[in-house]
């Protein structure tokens, strides 16, 4: 299980339990504090060493750090001390031999620090719980012994080093700012999660969890230290804690459930990266994020840790099992950013994208993306016959390429008039608002069958269906807002979300859908602020970074965008929607060989995998002159619309254009230039067989046009590339 099959933890050997055993068991005096006032004890002067008994000098209680248990010291009738293996908060913690039960290890801690025997057996009989709690990543207790006025547990012995202990073998072996793989680390969390959300179920609350008290054996983690554990509704049992760890409000409100997960978020960070200052200045906060690399490259843990280990119990995640969801999607996501490979998986919390956004191709051949491309005076010029193109004097090759990029041929965009040449169509507001992946209906709501059987996608049918629930439903309501949404009713939409809001105010679902609508009303700082506020919520769900990219986009902000979208298709290129918008944002900034390879990744098993080769061979050949173009990448542009299947007016629309680009290429003297090919779509690579490729083409989309302004227009250009010839 460790992993949750997605990352390999290296495994831990099993340790021998004889080789754990201590040969002198000593206190180091910096780590000696009293265990009533936590002040310094046992501490040296003058060059005399501490004593290891005694009071401490601020409040009496007594101290001990030497050893109560000997060697060959038989406890409770049937567990023989074998020595010592640390001290803990409790005092040292033993290795024994149970004669009673096969001869098996066991360890022995430290229960109650106290000599009064009544006390101490109702401490005893008060911690007999803990025999009960069985889980795999929990290390079973077995019995409750007393000895000598003292109290302890009798657990299982666990082999292995502890988180700590793994942690500080690192970076003794790479220095002292090593930490441990993000995807090691997380896969640790979700073992102890899941340990504490078992706890959680049975009433129990761990309170000090720390690196120190989960050890890892071969590929199994187990919290180890119990002594801590109380029952959630217990007031009056000593609170256990470790500085660093704890959250600031147990002194006051006592532990909880958030206070057990603020320790995790707390660990995670430790182990994470180089926290200095975590048990000083930055006990209660992390790290700004431009200080922590980590945080830098992936912004979705550092939001998880943030809202762990949030000040207000209120805003960190409320069970384990939430946690546990929201680190796996961020796990997916971590594994993916390093090494490339996606980690697609269903959300427990949304449905998959509704519809694909943004992959409409611009139409370069349309009347008006011509008018844009070509002044009146180039436009003259395009439509002069090759031969006597051909008549003029002899042009330097500066002269030449300056001249092809004034007078391309009819259809070939100028990249640099009005943005013409461009490939993919701007973002819509509203198809990205209605793209948007849909909360799932909550399965317990009495119209959840309603709502599944209703499979209209025009969102007027659906109004008319969900305007007459059979029954009230707060799941009925919501899909009715949504459709308001995607209707263009966004008073009326607001109208119900704020209807709902007053009934359900910590429902999410409802800040989404005012997301949205700010989306599809062209508010997109609002719509920004929201869907910002639900990455914090849910670090680990898509959704909310892919509306982030959509809202980004288009509001302007390209690199935002960018940034978010990359996020969203390494991980789960089930979202197609976001490799168009990262191709789109990156044809915006120039870098062509980018947008390719974005549009290339898009899987042939999806249904926008044409679209996306479409777009790729587009984003080749438009709006670039001549001396931009390779002559591989050219014949490459041709070949993947060869391997297309197209109908025959789509195929020679695109095909018109690689060959405008590829006649532009050869006037300007590139043939022979970067590549060793000599046909381009059949046609060789050279001015007359091209033109009269191009010139077929044109013909053929004349005979398909549907009216007859197209129609002479096709014709026109056709004329316009046509060779000269004696006939």
């Amino acid at each position: 299980m460790l992993g949750a099959g997605l990352v390999d933890v290296p495994p831990v050997p099993y340790r021998d339990p004889a080789s754990a055993v201590m040969d002198r068991p000593e206190v180091p005096e910096s780590r000696r504090f009293c265990s009533r006032c936590d002040e310094p004890v046992g501490r040296g002067r003058d060059g005399r060493p501490g004593r290891t008994e005694g009071f401490c000098r601020g409040c009496g209680h007594p101290f001990s750090f030497t050893p109560k248990l000997k060697k060959g010291e038989l406890i409770g009738g049937q567990y023989e001390v074998l020595g010592c293996l640390a001290h803990g908060g409790l005092g040292w913690i033993y290795l024994a031999r149970d004669h009673n039960v096969s001869a098996r290890w066991v360890v022995l801690k430290g229960l109650l620090d106290t000599g009064d025997a009544d006390s101490l057996a109702a401490a005893t009989a008060e911690r007999a719980f803990l025999a009960e709690v069985e889980h795999p990543n929990i290390v079973k207790i077995y019995n409750f012994v007393q000895h000598g006025g003292s109290g302890y547990i009798v657990m299982e012995y666990v082999g292995g080093q502890s988180l700590k202990d793994i942690l500080v073998r690192r970076r003794h072996e790479e220095g002292e700012d090593a930490a441990l793989p993000l995807g090691q680390v997380i896969a640790y969390g979700l073992e102890v999660l899941r340990a504490l959300g078992y706890l959680h179920g049975v009433g129990l609350l761990y309170c000090d969890f720390k690196p120190d008290n989960a050890i890892q054996s071969e590929e199994q983690l187990k919290l180890i230290d119990l002594g801590g554990v109380r029952r959630a509704f217990d007031v009056n049992s000593p609170i256990f804690g470790t500085p660093g760890y704890q959250a600031p409000e147990i002194s006051e409100r006592g532990p909880s459930i958030t206070s057990d997960l603020y320790t995790v978020g707390r660990t995670l960070a430790v182990l994470s990266f180089c926290f200095r200052g975590y048990t000083g200045r930055h006990v209660r906060s992390l790290p700004p994020r431009h200080d922590v690399p980590i945080f830098q490259r992936h912004e979705s843990f550092h939001r998880l840790l943030r809202r762990a280990t949030h000040p207000d119990p209120a805003g960190r995640f409320q069970s384990a099992a939430e946690m546990a969801d929201q680190l796996t999607g961020v796990l997916r996501e971590v594994l993916a950013t390093e090494d490339g490979r996606p980690r697609p998986a269903p959300s427990s919390l949304f449905g998959p994208e509704q519809s694909v956004a943004g992959t409409e191709i611009v139409d370069a051949m349309a009347a008006d993306t011509f008018s844009l491309a070509l002044p009146a005076a180039a436009q003259t010029a395009a439509r002069i016959p090759a031969q006597a193109a051909a008549q003029t004097p002899a042009q330097t090759p500066a002269q030449t390429a300056a001249q092809t990029a004034v007078s391309a041929p009819p259809g070939r965009p100028s990249q640099s008039v009005n943005g013409a040449g461009r490939v993919l169509a701007a973002l819509d507001a509203r198809a990205a608002a209605a793209a948007l992946p849909v909360p799932l209906v909550n399965s317990a709501d009495p119209a959840a069958g309603f709502l599944t059987g209703l499979t209209a996608r025009d969102p007027g049918e659906l109004a008319a269906a969900l305007a007459t629930p059979s029954v009230p439903s707060l799941e009925v309501t919501l899909a009715l807002a949504r459709v308001r949404i995607e209707l263009g009713e966004l008073t009326e939409a607001a109208h119900m979300l704020d209807g709902i809001a007053d009934d359900n105010p910590d429902d999410w679902r409802v800040d989404w859908y005012r997301g949205v609508a700010a989306l599809a009303g062209r508010r997109f700082d609002e719509a920004i602020r929201v869907f910002n506020r639900l990455y914090d919520l849910m670090p680990g769900e898509t959704a909310p970074k892919l509306a982030l990219a959509f809202a980004h986009e288009c509001k302007g902000a390209d690199e935002k965008a960018g940034y978010y979208y990359e996020l969203v298709w390494r991980t789960d290129p089930t979202y197609v929607s976001a490799a168009f918008g990262l191709a789109r944002v990156r044809l915006a900034s120039g870098d062509r060989i980018a947008a390719e390879q974005v549009l290339d990744s898009v899987p042939p098993i999806s249904s926008h995998y044409l679209t996306a080769q479409l777009a790729a061979v587009a984003a080749v050949v438009r709006g670039r002159g001549a001396g931009e173009l390779g002559g591989d990448e050219l014949v490459e542009a041709g070949r993947r619309l060869e391997t297309l299947r197209l109908d025959t007016e789509r195929y020679a629309r695109f095909a018109a254009e690689v060959l405008e680009a590829g006649l532009g290429w050869v006037r300007a003297g590139r043939a022979g230039a970067g590549t060793k090919q000599t046909e381009l779509l059949g046609a060789p690579l050279s001015e007359i067989m091209l033109r009269r490729k191009l010139e077929a083409t044109y013909r053929l989309l004349a005979k398909l046009a549907e009216g007859p302004g197209d129609r002479h227009e096709l014709v026109k250009r056709a004329n316009s590339v046509r060779p000269r010839t004696l006939f």
